[in-house]
C-alpha cells in the first residue's frame, strides 16, 4: 500500500503564515516524554525543523541556538527542535552536543508534524529547514523556510523575538 503525503488536490499542505494559529501537535522528546505545543501556551515557542541529527548544517544551527540560549530565555521562549529521527538518535545527539532544549521525534508516522507545517519533503523523507516563532497565544509570528544546504540566521530569530516583546 502506498502512503501519499499529498491532499486530494495533489498539493502538499501549505506552510502556516504569520497571523495564523499554529497547528497543534504532540511528539516525544529525546527522553520519550510527550511534548504538546498547546501545553506551552503562555510562553513563546520557537519550532525549528531540521533534516537530520548529526548532519553538518543542522548541528551548526542547533549549536548556535545552544550557545545563545539566553536570547530565547530572555524572550520567554521555549525552543523545540524537530526532526524525523527516532527519540533514541535524538537522545544520543543531545548528549553529544549538550543541547538543553527538547529535540522532538517526528519519527512515526514519519514526518507527520513537518507535513502539517508544510515542510516535509516526501521525496527525501526529511523535513526542510523551517522555523516558526509562535507567540504565547499560539499565533505564528515569524516563518522562514530555507532551501536545502542554506543555514538559518540567528540574528533573524533575535529580531523576531524582540518584536514579540514590543507587540
Amino acid at each position: 500500500m502506498t502512503h501519499s503525503r499529498l491532499n486530494p488536490a495533489g498539493l502538499r499542505p501549505a506552510v502556516p503564515v504569520v497571523g495564523q494559529e499554529a497547528p497543534d501537535f504532540e511528539l516525544v522528546n529525546q527522553f520519550g516524554e510527550p511534548v504538546r505545543l498547546s501545553d506551552l501556551r503562555g510562553r513563546n515557542v520557537v519550532v525549528v525543523f531540521y533534516p537530520f541529527a548529526f548532519s553538518g548544517i543542522c548541528t551548526g544551527e542547533l549549536c548556535e541556538i545552544r550557545d545563545n540560549l539566553g536570547i530565547f530565555e530572555h524572550a520567554n521562549a521555549t525552543v523545540l527542535g524537530v526532526s524525523v529521527d527516532s527519540k533514541f538518535a535524538l537522545r544520543a545527539y543531545a548528549d553529544k552536543e549538550g543541547y538543553e532544549f527538547d529535540l522532538l521525534a517526528d519519527f512515526w508516522p514519519h514526518g507527520e508534524v513537518a507535513e502539517k507545517y508544510g515542510v516535509f519533503d516526501a521525496a527525501t523523507g526529511m523535513s526542510l529547514r523551517g522555523t516558526f516563532i509562535i507567540d504565547a497565544a499560539g499565533i505564528v509570528r515569524y516563518v522562514v523556510v530555507n532551501p536545502r544546504g542554506q543555514a538559518r540566521d540567528l540574528a533573524e530569530y533575535r529580531e523576531a523575538l524582540s518584536a514579540l516583546g514590543q507587540a
